[in-house]
């Protein structure tokens, strides 16, 4: 095991543990989250059911889980950084793209490394069945780090360790082989409910319980199609993700620095203002975010949660400049994105009305 650890660990993986597949006593939580519909549009999510929580179905032959950790901040990130971060959220102007989502796609990071895991450990022990995933596929990630002592699954429902917060990925590795299974570790979330308060969307209906159809994460990525018009204010400047519960966490206190250079901001995404992002063109969009997970939500996506951004700042702040550009852009969008344009040009309005004048 501390050969494998040295291996991952020169992979640029911060952790690892070994998770058996017996996951019998999460199928129960699983089959009531589907039957809420808490997973919204996902349907992928219902069509694999319980598969999820079967390893040696998913993979025929699974005999344990190497489970791994891949810490996100990236390098350069300064201390008091969840004030930063904070700070960004209250200027409404700012375009705000979660952290983890300002480097390179951690897809085409985690899963060639799990796979050079892999050869480093069969070259030591011989022919491995193996398959490599990370959020590529039908598996329970959350169950199979908590149970394999990588954390705890926190109040927001993501993975927590003491001394390292929820800033990480996740990936697994689903071998053919028997390995001893290392020891989970206790939560340590106690009464705080910080995630649960802070969500702008009250996405966290219960501890440990997510409805993703509120998440702005979800909202913003997942979701193809129209944003419910009564969780677009709360969306603020975020428009790719959201770092809310885990900016409110006090564990991530000690989220640790990315241990490779894959996952530092492009500056782009730092420091961009929803307008400057907005006078993209489709071209420019692609181009910029090759290699970026942002590239997954398509040109369509983009604009739609831009304009909802766009529409924030106006009722912010009134400035003729947004609206300008909104009305400049309209007759040139397909439904979906028009849609989100009147609302946002609607907002102007609103913000004449005063605040207490809800939402158009």
């Amino acid at each position: 095991m501390q050969q494998l650890r040295t291996w991952a660990h020169e992979l640029g993986f911060s952790q690892i543990g070994i998770a058996g597949i017996d996951l019998a006593s999460a199928e129960p939580g699983l089959l009531a989250w589907l039957e809420a519909g808490f997973h919204g549009r996902m349907g992928y999510m219902a069509a694999h059911g319980l598969k999820r929580a079967r390893p040696a179905e998913l993979v025929p032959g699974t005999l344990c889980v190497i489970t791994a950790r891949m810490d996100y901040l990236p390098a350069a990130t300064p201390e008091g950084w969840q004030a930063r971060e904070w700070q960004r959220l209250s200027e409404p102007a700012r375009a705000q793209v979660s952290l983890y989502a300002r480097g390179r796609d951690y897809h085409k990071v985690i899963r060639p490394r799990l796979q050079q895991l892999a050869d480093r450990l069969q070259a030591e022990i011989g022919p491995l069945g193996h398959r490599a995933f990370s959020d590529s596929a039908p598996v329970l990630e959350g169950e199979l780090a908590a149970r394999s002592g990588l954390g705890w699954r926190g109040k927001h429902t993501l993975v927590l360790d003491r001394t390292a917060g929820s800033m990480f990925f996740l990936g697994e590795l689903f071998v053919d082989i028997a390995l001893p299974p290392t020891e989970p570790v206790s939560a340590h979330c106690g009464q705080c409910r910080a995630c649960i308060e802070v969500c702008p969307t009250q996405a966290i209906v219960a501890p440990y319980r997510v409805d993703a159809r509120r998440c702005i994460s979800y909202l913003t990525i997942e979701n193809d199609g129209p944003i419910p018009p009564e969780l677009r204010a709360p969306i603020g400047n975020r428009i790719y993700g959201c770092d809310d519960c885990q900016l409110a966490c006090p564990w991530n206190k000690y989220a640790r620095r990315a241990l490779l250079p894959d996952f530092d901001a492009r500056s782009w995404l730092a420091e961009a203002s929803l307008l400057e992002l907005w006078g993209w063109t489709e071209a420019e969009f692609l181009q910029r975010t090759e290699g970026n997970p942002i590239r997954r939500i398509g040109w369509q996506r983009w604009r739609r949660n831009l304009a909802v951004g766009l529409g924030n700042a106006l009722r912010a702040s009134g400035d003729p400049g947004i609206a300008t550009a909104l009305a400049a852009a309209r007759e040139a969008e397909g439904e979906l994105v028009r849609e989100h344009i009147d609302w946002a040009l609607a907002q102007g309005e609103v913000q004449t009305s005063g605040p207490d004048a809800g939402v158009a």
